[in-house]
């Protein structure tokens, strides 16, 4: 049974309530500085640690918990029979419960920040959980409390589960200050939900998908990450409807929905095998819906569409009464009507993913036995940042179809290039050796849609080749980094053709 508890948070959140329940159900509770406080005006009783300890908080707080009566009397074993007779000797009294969590700790903090007697209180009790409840999170007073209504202590199961969080919890907190006392040169990556796919690139190999804990929060150095942030969950999506997900499945959804966030307007991005087959933007969704699939139909089979807007009941009915095969759909939410019209579909997975937020997490890919680590690309070039290089100028549709197309080119493989004209792209390139070969590609998949339309190419151009195959579709702008050994042949072949070339003098390589 139930009989002691030390109540220890930084986060006040329902402690209250929390400690009110423990009370009424005869559980005598310790408990530090401002949890104290703050229980005490709530008129609950409690006894302090220095009572306990007969010692007083000293060093500015720095010790006061890290106490052989504490910390005895979580870790001793009951039922161990030597145990028992040491904490009778050292008269110890043993600590049931404890629930704790962590002070906030933020990347331009002060060592003060550290907390020292909070994870070692967590882990103590973690280690013990045979015997000793831990809580590191206010979401789970509740389920404590249910347990111990019910049966006047929690069960093995829970104390287990619980003990697993606050050992993620700790490791966590670890690492976010390893990355920062190491200015970001040592981080590590926290993994937990995780669940079965489908089956992994192939069928014969197996899947499986983590959400991460601490490095998707990381960001440079210089730049603050709080704990809230870190301890919130990397994935906000969730399964509306559809066939169990695969590897490739969550592949291409990202590269989707990492593409459509780029844009602030009404955007619809359609990707088949991790490249976008099409991509446009309107005022209105429905539209850009409509105009991204018909840039490369033929492409958009068996597909993944995102969308940064409200997936429509009309969007919905487009996909039925054009027949698409569609495998996954990804947006921020779906009418109630979208959803029933899509439940003619049962395969289609529905994905539901609230953060359109410009993706700020780092990025972790498995390589030599080791882990390559990154920042996102997330710059946006307008046209302040655009270089004019030759004499001709593009003209302010030129422009805006440049700059669309940019954004386009930057979720493409490289070698990447990207015809594009009206805010819709008329032809995608990537993942060829040659730039030229996806300039090649790009203008037979746009065929006579290539007249009069604006190029993005990811990196710059080694030789004018790829320049003089666009001028043969009828592309009359183009926008590429520049810095080739050969940017002046290439310059002057534009001029020479009739197009007006700018750059960036930024590269978009994505592997």
């Amino acid at each position: 049974m139930m009989k002691r508890a030390l109540l220890s948070v930084s986060d006040k959140t329902g402690i209250k309530e929390f400690a009110k329940s423990l009370h009424s159900k005869g559980i005598e509770i310790i408990s530090t500085g401002g949890t104290a406080k703050a229980l005490i005006e709530a008129k609950i009783p409690v006894t302090s640690i220095e009572d306990v300890t007969n010692f007083p908080e000293c060093f500015s707080g720095r010790v006061k918990t890290m106490h052989p009566l504490i910390m005895g009397g979580i870790l001793f074993r009951r039922g161990d029979a030597e145990h028992k007779k040491e904490m009778q000797e050292l008269k110890i009294t043993p600590i049931d419960l404890v629930c704790v969590n962590l002070y906030p700790f933020e990347s331009d903090s002060q060592i003060e920040q550290i907390d020292i007697g909070g994870p070692t209180l967590l882990r103590s009790a973690a280690k013990n959980h045979e015997f000793v409840t831990v809580i590191c999170d206010p979401k789970d007073y509740e389920r404590v409390l249910q347990e111990v209504e019910a049966k006047g202590d929690t069960s093995m199961e829970l104390r287990k589960e619980l003990a697993s969080k606050v050992f993620l919890r700790t490791a966590a907190y670890d690492e976010m200050i390893t990355s920062w006392l190491s200015e970001g040169k040592n981080a590590g990556v926290m993994m937990t939900n995780g669940q079965t796919l489908r089956y992994g690139e192939n069928p014969h190999q197996w899947g499986s998908f983590f959400e991460l804990v601490s490095g998707f929060g990381l960001r440079h150095a210089n730049e603050s990450v709080s704990q809230t942030e870190l301890m919130q969950h990397a994935n906000p999506w969730k399964k509306l409807q559809g066939k169990e997900i695969s590897y490739l499945n969550i592949l291409d959804a990202d590269g989707a929905w990492t593409a459509v966030k780029d844009f602030a307007e009404p955007t619809a991005v359609f990707v088949k095998h991790a490249n976008p087959s099409g991509i446009a933007s309107h005022q209105n969704i429905e539209e850009a819906f409509q105009r991204a699939y018909d840039a490369d139909r033929l492409s958009a089979f068996g597909v993944i569409i995102a969308l940064n807007r409200e997936c429509t009941a009309t969007i919905a009915q487009k996909i039925i009464e054009q027949k698409m095969f569609v495998e996954v759909i990804i947006a921020p939410s779906y009418e109630a009507e979208a959803l029933k019209i899509l439940e003619q579909k049962p395969n289609i997975r529905l994905i539901e993913n609230k953060n359109l937020q410009i993706n700020e997490c780092t990025t972790y890919r498995t390589a030599l036995g080791g882990m390559l680590l990154q920042n996102p690309d997330n710059r946006i070039i307008t046209e302040k940042d655009v270089t004019v290089v030759t004499k001709k100028k593009p003209s302010s549709d030129q422009l805006l179809d440049l700059l669309f197309a940019w954004k386009c080119v930057k979720h493409a493989k490289s070698n990447a290039i990207v015809f594009a004209k009206d805010a819709v792209t008329v032809g995608i390139g990537a993942g060829q050796t040659s730039r030229v070969d996806s300039t090649w590609i790009a203008a037979k998949r746009a065929g006579e849609r290539a007249k009069g339309a604006a190029m993005a190419s990811d990196a710059f151009f080694p030789f004018p080749d790829a320049v003089e195959e666009a001028a043969k579709a009828g592309i009359t702008a183009v926008i590429q980094p520049g810095g080739s050994v050969k940017d002046a042949e290439v310059f002057a072949k534009a001029e020479e053709l009739g197009i007006a070339m700018v750059t960036t003098g930024v590269r978009a390589f994505r592997h």
